[in-house]
């Protein structure tokens, strides 16, 4: 029989009580007009609490118990083995240090400092003390290649409990997209830097994802000047060993720079579906300028989301009217025709799919039409049993893995590349990452399917502001550590089931 996950019934109360009253006060009234502000309160007054003490971020300790019971400690510990003694810490708290300051609010190794110093923040996790940032970033340079795949496997594992506890039909149709992204750095001294095709120096980190729950599986830190696509197809393998016992179909993404034609017919034999771009090259431009107009049909783009009432007016295109009024040049889209031929790349033995999509374009200075053009765009596959307006749909879905990398970039700040060469940050840019994951793994488990997936699909500062930096009074008893919630969102209660669920899982 399912086990249900439901807050207590004295939390219910409690809930509904400060709903209640924030609802009250929220409640829409016919205001008069306000002789003062409404931020009014003059008379404040700061204290030292001496007994009692508490944390801004109480939902890191559900994260804990999360990294507890899904066994990830002992991974860390039973497989990465960077230090001959543990004096006093070990893997698993370098790890998690990093990553909690992370989760905590903190944007750089710096901000552990924070962290080490907060009392309750220590006794909310059990610890007597934590890694300096100094000895935290000394910890990332004891990493080796291997020591970094390691690390990622003992995350994979870890993940692995996590979908075992999804709903029949999870990954029903997984999709793993894969890209690379400049990280640049100002740093004259950081090994294994390289100036990328755009001028800016730093690393070429490749990012390995999966679109259903965009959770980071594979991230590899490469010179910046080596090309997207370099070393891809290994990691792309991984991924695929990772993600297939678990999905009744994977799918690669990738753009242009990830066709790796000379894969196709493998992946194919395994039964690996792809949905690739493919460079306009004049080979296959000259295949589509060829194609007779009853080839062609026109494209319609598949709804984004379904409308549930009704349609909201479209806002003006302020931008376009200001382009018009300067005069400048504008590439205005006419409309998108599809069409599709058999085509077998030279290095493949069997032909595929290749769908293209046809742009017809205008040209514009101001009023006037400059020149009419054609763009096209090449889309290698081997789903069979997709309408075209699917396949360019899915394609063209990939593109949300740009919003995951950016919220490494900007949300974790894992590519802030800190320390001091290739394999140092490429550390340092997994165990950040890791806190992306956690963020996943948490919205994975909560009770409440939909409540989960909007969590999911949250940026991690939302993320921070809903789940984890809420102030909390952390007491000590005998046998029990007590994070005591101070404040309310309407997040609580999905906090509060998600770490019953969390409690009843078997330790891993």
């Amino acid at each position: 029989m399912k086990r249900a996950f439901r807050v207590k019934r004295s939390y219910r109360k409690i809930l509904r009580n400060r709903k209640r009253r924030i609802e009250r006060r929220l409640a829409p009234k016919n205001w008069s007009a306000q002789a003062q502000p409404m931020l009014r309160g003059g008379n404040i007054h700061y204290e030292m609490g001496e007994r009692s003490g508490a944390v801004g971020c109480g939902g890191v300790g559900v994260i804990h118990t999360l990294v507890q019971r899904l066994g990830l400690v002992k991974e860390i510990d039973e497989h990465l083995h960077l230090l001959k003694v543990h004096l006093p810490y070990h893997e698993s708290d370098h790890v998690l240090n990093l990553a909690y300051n992370i989760l905590a609010g903190g944007g750089r190794l710096e901000d552990i400092e924070l962290r080490r110093q907060d009392e309750q923040f220590l006794n909310g996790l059990g610890a007597q003390r934590l890694p300096d940032p100094t000895t935290a970033g000394d910890f990332t340079r004891r990493f080796a290649p291997a020591d970094i795949l390691t690390l990622q496997e003992c995350i994979n594992r870890t993940r692995q409990r996590v979908w075992a506890k999804q709903p029949e039909g999870f990954l029903a149709e997984a999709f793993i997209d894969v890209d690379g992204s400049i990280a640049g750095t100002d740093g004259e001294c950081k090994g294994g830097i390289g100036r990328s095709y755009k001028g800016i120096w730093g690393y070429h980190p490749l990012v390995v994802s999966l679109a259903n729950t965009k959770e980071v599986l594979y991230l590899v830190n490469r010179p910046g000047n080596v090309p997207s696509h370099e070393d891809s197809v290994a990691w792309i393998d991984r991924a695929l060993a990772l993600v297939k016992p678990h999905a009744g179909q994977v799918t690669i993404r990738g753009d242009t720079d990830f066709s790796h034609t000379t894969q196709l017919d493998r992946w194919d034999a395994q039964g690996v579906k792809f949905i690739l771009g493919l460079d306009a090259h004049p080979k296959v431009v000259a295949l589509a300028s060829a194609l007779p107009a009853e080839a062609w049909s026109k494209l319609e783009r598949l709804p984004k989301y379904e409308i549930l009432t009704e349609p909201r007016t479209k806002p003006d295109r302020v931008k376009e009217a200001i382009v018009r009024e300067k005069g400048f040049e504008n590439i205005v889209l006419v409309g998108e025709d599809v069409a599709e031929i058999e085509y077998r790349p030279a290095a493949c033995q069997k032909s595929y799919r290749l769908v293209i999509l046809r742009k017809n374009l205008s040209v514009q200075r101001g009023e006037r039409v400059l020149f009419e053009d054609v763009r096209y765009f090449f889309y290698l596959s081997n789903r069979r049993e997709l309408e075209l307006p699917a396949v360019v749909g899915h394609a063209n879905g990939r593109c949300d893995q740009e919003n995951v990398v950016a919220q490494l970039k900007h949300g974790v700040n894992a590519m802030r590349m800190p320390v001091d060469d290739l394999n140092s940050n490429w550390a340092y840019m997994v165990m950040a990452a890791l806190a992306w994951n956690l963020k996943a793994w948490f919205a994975l488990l909560v009770p409440e399917r939909e409540r989960g997936l909007e969590l999911l699909r949250m940026e991690f500062r939302g993320f921070l502001q809903a789940i984890l930096l809420l102030p909390c009074q952390i007491v000590r008893t005998a046998r029990r550590i007590v994070w005591r919630i101070l404040s309310y969102n309407h997040w609580l209660k999905d906090l509060f089931a998600t770490f019953e669920r969390i409690q009843a899982l078997e330790l891993g």
